[in-house]
């Protein structure tokens, strides 16, 4: 396994973060392609025999289980110092109370003791905004990660997909008030999905912020044959409305992916996942798997460069895409 600092921070973090919104099967009907805690285990135990510390969960993945999940896991596999655990908050945890979701100062103090609780640690080490929050003054919500981190329940915050002039907003409050600062950006990148490399890529790279995009596989579309279905696509509404407008282009790059996977005789997300860990200023993509062989990929792409030749191959077909995954 390799491992980087993430952004300008001193915290190590490995080239892969191991998403655990999969493992999470039960509540709330999150996903139903999801798995129990029973069939999650393999990955967690796979994940840190392959040297991977970094794990990202959300408070909102199925009601909490798949923080419980990663909690009893870290406890069964590791040592807890060893490990890097990254949760999130935003999405609405209790229905029928309007202080059970978003970034408000007392949603975000209820939420990270919820957390805390359910992953069996009095600390995370990376506490992110899931998204933001259009009814909440940013300043509250920044004033309140701050108080979070300086009460030792969170060691760095992190954000998600916004636009940048947002991020940059957040950044310069900030820095001018001394609150605790942003250390990583989780976006929404891959070779389906490219418009982060217009502003937000260059802004993080200038503010030396982390980069830790998810989807790196377009939600498996990556990984294999234009228009082959699995169970997840066929159930997975979000995944069709962030890639719903430029099917002719999406075909093309997904080509593009089959034929450099076939010449090099590897699966398509290995190569898929190596463009994107060769892109400048990314720190560790957050993958997923439901199979072993998926995860296996994922960490075997670290050993994959790819030629010059190779990446302008699969970019040459992208064309703009809407917006999408924060709008």
């Amino acid at each position: 396994m390799k491992y980087v600092n993430l952004g300008k921070t001193g915290l190590k973090v490995s080239r892969i973060c191991l998403g655990t919104m999969a493992y999470a099967e039960g509540a709330g009907g999150f996903h139903p392609w999801a798995l129990n805690e029973e069939a999650s285990q393999p990955f967690f135990k796979r994940a840190f025999e392959a040297g991977i510390n970094f794990f990202d969960t959300a408070n909102v993945y199925s009601s909490g289980t798949s923080e419980e999940f990663l909690g009893r896991a870290v406890a069964k596999y590791a040592k807890r110092e060893e490990v890097v655990i990254a949760t999130k908050v935003h999405g609405e945890m209790r229905p029928g109370d309007p202080n059970g979701k978003g970034l408000s100062r007392k949603a975000i103090f209820t939420e990270i003791d919820h957390s805390l609780r359910r992953l069996g640690t009095d600390y995370v080490d990376l506490y992110q905004i899931h998204r933001l929050d259009p009814e909440t003054p940013i300043e509250e919500t920044l004033e309140a990660l701050h108080d979070v981190v300086k009460a030792g329940k969170a060691r760095y915050i992190g954000a998600s997909s916004m636009f940048a002039w947002q991020f940059m907003q957040a950044l310069a409050l900030q820095s001018a008030h001394g609150w605790v600062r942003f250390v990583s950006m989780q976006n929404h990148l891959n070779l389906l999905y490219r418009e982060e490399e217009r502003e937000m890529l260059p802004l993080c790279r200038d503010q030396g912020i982390g980069v830790i995009p998810w989807s790196p596989l377009a939600r498996g579309r990556l990984a294999r044959p234009y228009g082959e279905k699995t169970d997840r696509s066929e159930t997975d509404k979000f995944g069709t409305y962030l890639y719903r407008k430029t099917e002719d282009s999406d075909r093309q790059v997904i080509e593009r992916v089959g034929e450099i996977a076939a010449e090099r005789g590897l699966p398509r997300g290995r190569i898929a996942l190596a463009w994107l860990l060769a892109k400048p200023g990314v720190t560790a993509p957050i993958v997923g798997a439901t199979k072993i062989e998926q995860l296996n990929d994922s960490i075997a792409a670290l050993d994959v460069a790819l030629s010059a030749e190779e990446i302008a191959r699969l970019e040459e077909p992208y064309v703009p895409h809407p917006i999408s995954g924060h709008t």
